[in-house]
């Protein structure tokens, strides 16, 4: 079994928690006021909003080296709900991975609400978490842990492919701060 550090401990940090812990894997959940508290997961989710990253990276930056490190933000332009705020050719994902470039970085769980993978359902289909990444080992020990907690694991690519996950993230954000779906909704895939 994995040991996870999950850093933030909202609503997301709570919902990955849970499933990893049904998952009969070990969890260490760290809120903001346990920054002195080492990482001691192989697996460490960064369950923060996407401008707390660089801190979080600044502060934690080599206790993260050699881990595998699950990016689950989407960086969205709070202000204007009108976009993301990478580059059109970037990615939080492939930002974070430059910063730790110990770390193996993936991208999850940002296309998923916290009720979806509470609930372990989207729609009567079990909650798919797309994943993607360069490090096909990585992708598979996140997966097994997806698995475990009986929701479905779709491998979406490389981690050029988070830019389209994000987008995907955002889409279903501010349709949902739209009311135009359900916070407890989303997208799944259908085999």
């Amino acid at each position: 079994m994995a040991h996870i550090s999950i850093i933030g401990s909202g609503n997301m940090g709570q919902a990955i928690s849970g499933l990893a812990a049904k998952g009969g894997h070990t969890v260490e959940l760290l809120t903001s006021s346990d920054s002195d508290k080492a990482v001691t997961g192989d697996i460490v989710v960064l369950a923060v909003p996407y401008p707390k990253v660089a801190e979080v990276v600044s502060r934690r930056g080599a206790q993260l080296a050699g881990k595998v490190v699950v990016d689950i933000t989407n960086p969205l332009d709070f202000a204007t709900f009108d976009g993301l705020t990478v580059p059109a050719d970037g990615s939080a994902a492939t930002e974070i991975a430059a910063a730790l470039p110990e770390s193996t970085v993936v991208k999850a769980f940002n296309t998923n609400f916290a009720g979806t993978l509470v609930a372990g359902e989207v729609g009567g289909a079990p909650t798919t978490v797309l994943i993607a990444g360069d490090d096909a080992d990585a992708k598979a020990l996140l997966s097994g842990v997806v698995s475990a907690a009986g929701l479905r694991a779709v491998d979406a690519g490389s981690l050029k492919r988070a830019r389209e996950l994000e987008s995907i993230g955002f889409l279903q954000i501010t349709l949902a701060a739209g009311e135009k779906v359900s916070w407890t909704g989303g997208f799944a895939v259908a085999q």
